[in-house]
């Protein structure tokens, strides 16, 4: 009898005991992307890492459950960028998302298999980061913000509303030399096709906003144009500040400039395009290559004007304007 109650015993814990670690399935892996990006995360840039993390959501990725973030910040020190790619490389992440033309080309220079997804990246053809949209060839995809076809768009349109401006600053960085070189070409090509004389100015940090401004004041310059750049896209309220101090109308190409008090802004949704790199993580973490990925460029850009920021200066916008304005800030 106890012979036949131990055999039943041990029968019922075989039936009640966990499969052998041989049949078990294996638990999936994790993917980990790595975020490379030249500012810091700021409130002034929350809403774009936000845009990115809500693509993922919106695929099914949830930060932290299914997927691992890492984070590399360069804090607007360019040249901080290789070392921090390097170190996502190091991590053996599967994909790095790099925000702007040099965190990619940091990330193009430090692998050539890691699978590199570049957002808002201005030219990546004449950046050298890809081969062209349709076919980038390597190991790099994303989005394009065509930043430096804009800058003449965003000067036709400030001579629009200020036809008499003669003379018009340029506010540029040079420690984000490859991107801003391709914007300050074409800035250049536009005030020579209006007319305009140009007043180039350099800013690598905050520190430096205040004597450009002085600059700008001295030469008698009638408006300033805001070249694309992490750096200003941070303190793009303080620049604002010092356009309506020193009542200078302020023209750039993303619409939180004119959001923080700038005349006016023309250019693509920033936003969108890194909820749109999400989907290129996503697509490359389900196999495809990112060869394989034609690069997106944006299909609508938006007129964006401060009407109090208008009223306060003085201006009135022409209706051949007006009728363009795709967001008026009243």
């Amino acid at each position: 009898m106890r012979r036949a109650a131990a055999l039943i015993v041990a029968f019922a814990l075989a039936i009640l005991a966990p499969p052998l670690a041989a049949d078990a399935q294996p638990l999936a892996k994790v993917p980990r992307i790595g975020f490379l990006a030249a500012f810091s995360p700021t409130p002034e840039v929350s809403h774009f890492i936000e845009a990115f993390r809500q693509g993922l959501r919106d695929l099914g990725y949830v930060e932290g459950r299914n997927i691992v973030i890492e984070y590399r910040w360069a804090h607007s020190s360019f040249e901080r960028l290789p070392d921090l790619a390097a170190e996502l490389v190091r991590l053996k992440v599967d994909i790095i998302v790099a925000v702007v033309t040099q965190a990619s080309l940091a990330a193009k220079n430090a692998t050539g298999t890691i699978p590199i997804v570049m957002v808002g990246v201005s030219d990546p053809v004449g950046s050298g980061l890809i081969a062209s949209l349709g076919r980038p060839g390597g190991n790099i995809t994303g989005t394009s913000g065509m930043a430096a076809e804009l800058v003449g768009k965003q000067l036709e349109l400030l001579k629009e509303t200020l036809p008499k401006v003669s003379r018009v600053a340029a506010l540029w960085n040079p420690a984000n030399p490859v991107f801003q070189a391709l914007q300050l070409r074409e800035t250049k090509a536009a005030a020579r096709a209006l007319r305009v004389q140009l007043q180039i100015l350099e800013a690598r940090g905050p520190d430096e906003l205040d004597r450009a401004f002085a600059a700008m004041t001295r030469e008698r310059a009638g408006a300033l144009l805001v070249l694309g750049d992490p750096v200003f896209t941070l303190h793009r309220k303080r620049i604002a500040d010092l356009g309506a101090k020193r009542r200078l109308p302020v023209v750039s190409g993303t619409r939180e400039f004119a959001e923080a008090g700038g005349l006016m802004a023309y250019g693509p949704n920033y936003p969108d395009m890194y909820r749109r790199a999400a989907t290129f993580v996503d697509k490359i973490l389900k196999g495809t290559k990112p060869a394989d990925l034609p690069v997106e460029q944006p299909t609508r850009f938006e007129l964006v004007v401060n009407m109090k920021t208008a009223k306060a200066l003085g201006l009135t916008f022409p209706p051949s304007v007006m009728i363009r304005v795709d967001h008026a800030i009243q």
